[in-house]
């Protein structure tokens, strides 16, 4: 086991080793740029160069794609630098020591000059400067290029690549982990293009750097040696200038090879091999390409005056290569046909599976093309946020996690519509437009907009679509102005809350139950499943969300069931107790913080009438048309409250509320209808509305 002690002298953590190689290499950077280095160290430095612009070019070559070599504009940076500071010091040798011979500035330099330009320093100056033109017009210019059009092609496609994500996300295809490094990959990416966009600048720099330190060297070097050292013009060309040439050229050529090195990065396309794999695979698959080539090359051979050996040579090799390339292909023909079932196995394997065999969602949202857009994250209408804050905002007043949603598009739907999934069967729909905002008349704005009339989904409200400019009109008119996303997710919302109990399976009890263990373990053990099955505990609080009433409070409804259950096991008898028991949360639920609760009540001959036909156990039955006029005058009451800012709540005796609450549910669905144990002691009531006195 390695172990670093930290002297307890040092008022500071000492980094790690793998940590100080960077700025190792820059303070060697920086003085090589001011402290004159030997002929020995310029040797090593130099071929350090040369070597890592080699190790550059190998790992780009076997880079598979981009994103495995990211310190690539980093590592262009230091070696250009690098190549820099050698120039500095180099000159400083040169212009120093010039006039004692070729030897001055180092061997590695000495035999640039005089191995590859053969001491001509004429000769030398042109290879420079083709190398220049190669190295700045032709590999950098072109890779900076394909940086520049790749970035801005990886940022105009990361909404839909991240659009793509939350998809696969939200279908269940990946999880949370996969899709968090997806959205970095993308990111990166993106990244990446931008920072090799930038780092072709300093090739650029190096290029114009190179020459002025030629020309910095030539007319230094000879003046230094003209001037002080006396020496003849003749020595004088034949030390600086040979020099001069040399040292540019041991600087070009890693300069040039990390160039290439950039342009094979930036123009990978796929992610499957190698370069030396791809181009491989790809430029020698075709025996006709290599057939038609060694034909043409034959021909070319055969003319008078043409380098006969070397074309005929080449067409041979094309020639047997595309033999040998159609020879094996034929085999490997043979050799799949000669094994019928490894083609026709997966097409006889057509069998049903389990596989076949896709889970219906919960919830789901489908959305028309138009509405995509909503859905990415980069648009300041974030529907995916907004779906978000509707589950948690659910979770927290409700007391339970609703299923995710599941998004995805549906081209039969409207370009604008949307309609919402409940199991698979349809719960909702509606339609939004995106580029504009739904004016909502609360009852009260009296104020004509134009635009498209509609109704809000969620309420029924009357509404108006109006565009972005009219936001201000509106408001000052009294209309409540959201958003296309605002829109879907509060029709969302509403749906949510109204088929709540759907929602409530018996995965999600068995949450509840576990989240409840966490802090009061010995009830929820004692209670589920030793007094009451899951399948009971399950009924009783969907019998509470049918009627709007939340389980936050799941501590007190268990305990109610504890205490009741050896008395009684049907759900009805004991959800009827369990409201009994959160009657101050329900009151609240309705009222707020208000003690004086003003009710609807009905007339006592209506009462006694509705008491003796739906009593438990009772031999009769309301007759239609008295059922009809109770629920429409129900309604108009329950209207006429809401239209004073008060709450619609129906008081009735207890034995009749839970028949009343049914009978009463599709007529008026926002009527809350309460029996009289499920009023507080602490509150008082006050009857406002009177059903039934002209009946």
């Amino acid at each position: 086991m390695n172990s670093r002690v930290q002297p307890s002298w040092l008022p500071f953590p000492l980094p790690a080793a793998g940590a100080l190689g960077a700025p190792l290499l820059i303070l060697l950077l920086l003085a090589m740029l001011v402290l004159p280095l030997p002929a020995f160290l310029l040797d090593v430095f130099f071929t350090f160069n040369i070597a890592v612009a080699l190790i550059v070019l190998m790992v780009s070559a076997y880079t598979i794609k981009p994103l495995s070599f990211s310190a690539f504009p980093t590592v262009l940076l230091l070696t250009t630098m690098l190549r820099l500071g050698l120039n500095v010091a180099s000159t400083r040798a040169i212009l120093m020591h010039g006039h004692t011979g070729t030897e001055a500035a180092g061997k590695v330099i000495e035999s640039f000059a005089n191995f590859l330009i053969g001491g001509n320093f004429a000769v030398g100056l042109i290879v420079f400067a083709i190398l220049t033109v190669i190295n700045f017009v032709v590999v950098t210019k072109g890779a900076g290029r394909i940086a520049e059009v790749s970035a801005r092609f990886a940022l105009d496609a990361m909404p839909g690549k991240q659009m793509a994500i939350d998809a696969d996300l939200n279908a269940g295809l990946i999880d949370e982990k996969e899709a968090r490094r997806r959205r970095l990959e993308v990111g990166q990416e993106a990244d990446f293009f931008g920072s090799m966009d930038g780092a072709s600048k300093f090739v650029r720099g190096d290029a114009i750097a190179a020459m002025m330190i030629l020309a910095i060297n030539i007319i230094g070097g000879l003046a230094i040696g003209l001037i002080q050292h006396n020496l003849p013009i003749e020595r004088a060309l034949s030390n600086y200038v040979l020099l001069a040439v040399g040292d540019a050229l041991v600087a070009q050529i890693p300069s040039l090879i990390i160039s290439l090195a950039a342009g094979l990065i930036v123009s990978r396309v796929g992610d499957e091999d190698d370069i030396g794999g791809q181009v491989g695979k790809q430029l020698f698959s075709m025996p006709n390409a290599l057939g038609l080539s060694g034909g043409v090359m034959a021909l070319l051979g055969v003319i008078p005056g043409m380098p006969h050996v070397a074309f005929l040579t080449l067409a041979a090799a094309c020639g047997w290569a595309a033999w040998a390339l159609a020879k094996r292909q034929q085999l490997e023909a043979v050799q799949a046909s000669a094994q019928p079932e490894a083609i026709t196995g997966p097409v006889q394997n057509n069998e049903a599976s389990w596989e076949d065999v896709v889970p219906v969602d919960i919830l789901g949202l489908e959305v028309g093309y138009r509405l995509i857009t909503l859905i990415e994250r980069n648009e300041a209408s974030d529907l995916l946020t907004r779906i978000k804050g509707v589950r948690k905002k659910f979770a927290s007043e409700v007391g339970f996690l609703p299923p995710a949603v599941h998004i995805k598009d549906n081209l039969e739907l409207r370009p604008n519509g949307y309609r919402i999934t409940l199991k698979g069967a349809v719960v909702g729909e509606g339609e939004a437009f995106p580029d504009k905002l739904l004016a909502i008349n609360p009852g009260h704005a009296m104020l004509q907009l134009p635009g498209p009339v509609t109704a809000d989904p969620a309420f029924g409200l009357p509404a108006t679509w109006i565009d972005e400019s009219q936001r201000d009109a509106a408001q000052m008119g009294g209309y409540t102005v959201v958003d296309a996303a605002t829109v879907i997710a509060t029709h969302l919302n509403h749906l949510m809350g109204v088929h709540a109990s759907k929602l409530l399976g018996r995965a999600e009890v068995q949450q509840l139950l576990d989240h409840l263990a966490r802090f009061a373990g010995k009830l929820a053990e004692e209670v589920v499943p030793k007094q009451l099955p899951l399948s009971a505990l399950q009924k009783v609080l969907q019998n509470l969300l049918d009627e709007s009433i939340h389980i936050r409070d799941l501590r007190t409804i268990v305990e109610c069931l504890g205490e009741n259950a050896a008395r009684t096991q049907d759900p009805s008898d004991l959800t009827r107790e369990v409201r009994v028991a959160l009657a101050p949360a329900i009151v609240d639920q309705i009222y707020g913080s208000a003690r004086d609760l003003e009710v609807i009540a009905f007339d006592p001959n209506l009462e006694n009438l509705l008491a003796q036909a739906l009593s438990p156990g009772a031999v009769g039955a309301l007759e239609p048309g008295v059922a009809d006029l109770v629920v429409k005058a129900t309604s108009e009451a329950a209207g006429r409250q809401e239209m004073v800012g008060l709450p619609a709540c129906l008081l009735v005796p207890d034995r009749i509320r839970v028949p009343v609450a049914r009978l009463l549910r599709k007529g008026a669905p926002r009527l809350r209808v309460l029996g009289h144990a499920e009023i507080p002691d602490t509150h008082s009531i006050r009857i406002g509305r009177i059903i039934g006195e002209a009946t």
